[in-house]
């Protein structure tokens, strides 16, 4: 439930067409986990190339969709509660910041913060 990646992108982009470039951090025996937006052919057979595992909840309107390991769709649960810890942030809540680049350096810091509490909890 923690982030690995940020990426800032805008509102009306399409998750599935941000998410090439992101896909660079992820390598052989890893598994993605994503929702529904992220459902296409082409990534569950680039996944499949470099030896990754797609756990994508597929579109209902899939005339023939592919297995999905619930249990592991289950944890994805910790990644909305991420996102839930974020909104914590009035200043994200509200992105008080116009410009991308301070925007997306306060949402690094706001992670960071998150990562330390975690990190403070286990030490």
């Amino acid at each position: 439930g923690l982030p690995v990646t940020l990426k800032l992108t805008a509102g009306q982009a399409h998750d599935g067409r941000s998410a090439d470039d992101m896909l660079a951090t992820i390598g052989p025996g890893q598994t993605l986990l994503v929702d529904a937006a992220y459902d296409s052919n082409r990534l569950r057979e680039h996944l499949a190339e470099i030896g990754a595992r797609a756990v994508i909840r597929p579109i209902p309107r899939r005339r023939d969709p592919p297995p999905l390991d619930r249990d592991a769709c289950r944890r994805r649960n910790r990644i909305e509660r991420f996102f839930s810890k974020l909104k914590h942030y009035r200043a994200i809540a509200t992105r008080y910041e116009k410009h991308d680049a301070n925007f997306l350096a306060l949402v690094k810091l706001a992670a960071t913060r998150i990562w330390l509490r975690v990190y403070e909890s286990v030490t």
